[in-house]
């Protein structure tokens, strides 16, 4: 048992994903003797009702100069952060010189869209490499972790923030008591707080386990994180349902008592409550809808291996990580994993040892099956993929459930 990091009640697991490596480390022969590992186990608070990772290991070992992740390489999500900001700039007032904050910035995916206006920015990345490649295209970012101290920081050398952005980013750190405090601190009166993040409830329907890895720490509802910016006199404000990264929420959170409540919050609020989130039993059941998951995947794998069929793995995503190393998924399984990002080509997955080739080993040879690890972006990869399709080849799913297409 550990204590909850938000309200420090005691939780134990609901579930446990077994011995996991560090979902992005991507590595090569010679490392896998030191190869780091950790016990991958979830739990759920009864006071705060926060879902979190019992363990997660420390940030630098999984935040670094060698980050395997750039948002900007999904044409989808360079146009959704572009139709976001847009939103919000049109949803709520900002002055005539406003400054734009976002943490987790990344390659500025985000932030190219403020840039590009000639407004005052800074992004906040603490992965070297990729917060390299944003201020290489002009974006203005320092390579730092978002607490309190560096939003102090900030506020006195570029004043208080109109608005402060965060995509898929406040799910990642376990110190979120300083993040939000630093947010409080940095936000002007009138400053909102826009951020999106998976959606506890949208895992629970789908039983979409892998988005469960060593950088999501928390797993967020509308009450849990209520709790959590009540602490802190902020409050939610409005929410929007997305259908990036498998379902997300769009949080928009403000000073309390800054801005009406609108009706989109008080509706979901009440489908969290029909959804039974703060009872023990959904979680029992979500543990046993995600092993019936593994048994139908592996049983599906170890029979096209029987049929000697060639399976391919389609992206090399964190996400894979859970699912291959708690089903045992191995290279006997898939022959390898195609990717586009070129840090990840030529390595091996954590955990498992599969090897990750450029997409060309894909195209160049079609397989009989590929096992869509990225799934979140089916829609944009299946535009693409008619060819394979046409030559006979078949997709495997897991997520809502097995499914062969």
């Amino acid at each position: 048992m550990i204590s909850c990091r938000i309200c420090e009640t005691y939780i134990a697991p609901f579930m446990s994903f077994g011995k996991m490596p560090i979902a992005n480390g991507f590595l090569t022969p010679d490392t896998y003797d030191s190869e780091y590992f950790f016990e991958l186990a979830v739990g759920y608070c009864s006071n705060c009702q926060m879902v979190q990772l019992i363990e997660q290991p420390d940030r630098t070992k999984m935040f670094h100069d060698q980050y395997a992740y750039y948002s900007s390489i999904s044409k989808r999500m360079r146009e959704h952060f572009q139709k976001m900001v847009a939103d919000i700039f049109a949803r709520y007032p900002v002055s005539d010189n406003p400054f734009i904050v976002e943490i987790g910035s990344n390659d500025g995916i985000l932030l190219q869209n403020i840039a590009q206006k000639n407004m005052h920015h800074l992004g906040v990345e603490p992965s070297k490499n990729v917060a390299q490649v944003a201020q290489d295209k002009g974006i203005q970012t320092i390579n730092e972790f978002f607490d309190r101290h560096v939003a102090q920081n900030i506020a006195s050398k570029h004043g208080q923030a109109d608005i402060i952005f965060a995509a898929n980013v406040m799910c990642h750190i376990p110190d979120i008591h300083s993040v939000v405090s630093g947010i409080k601190y940095l936000l002007k009166p009138k400053g909102i707080f826009v951020f999106e993040d998976p959606y506890l409830p949208d895992i629970i329907d789908k039983i979409s386990y892998d988005q469960i890895y060593d950088e999501h720490v928390f797993y967020f509802s509308l009450t849990s994180l209520s709790h959590i910016f009540n602490l802190y006199d902020l409050e939610i404000i409005h929410v929007i349902p997305q259908d990036v990264h498998g379902g997300s929420m769009r949080y928009v959170v403000a000073q309390k008592n800054a801005y009406r409540l609108s009706e989109a919050l008080v509706h979901q609020k009440q489908i969290e409550d029909q959804k039974k989130l703060n009872h023990a039993s959904t979680f029992e059941q979500l543990r046993q809808n995600i092993n019936g998951s593994k048994l139908q995947l592996m049983a599906l794998l170890n029979d096209l291996q029987k049929q000697t069929k060639r399976v391919i793995g389609y992206g090399a995503t964190s996400k894979s990580t859970t699912v291959i190393n708690y089903c045992g998924i191995n290279s006997h399984h898939i022959e390898f994993i195609s990717d586009t990002t070129p840090i990840k080509q030529g390595k091996f997955t954590p955990g498992g040892h599969i090897p990750v080739r450029p997409y060309q080993a894909f195209s160049n040879n079609y397989p009989d099956y590929a096992l869509l690890f990225a799934w979140n972006h089916k829609a944009e990869i299946m535009a693409n993929e008619d060819a394979f399709s046409n030559s006979g080849g078949k997709w495997i799913v897991y997520v809502p459930s097995i499914q062969i297409f």
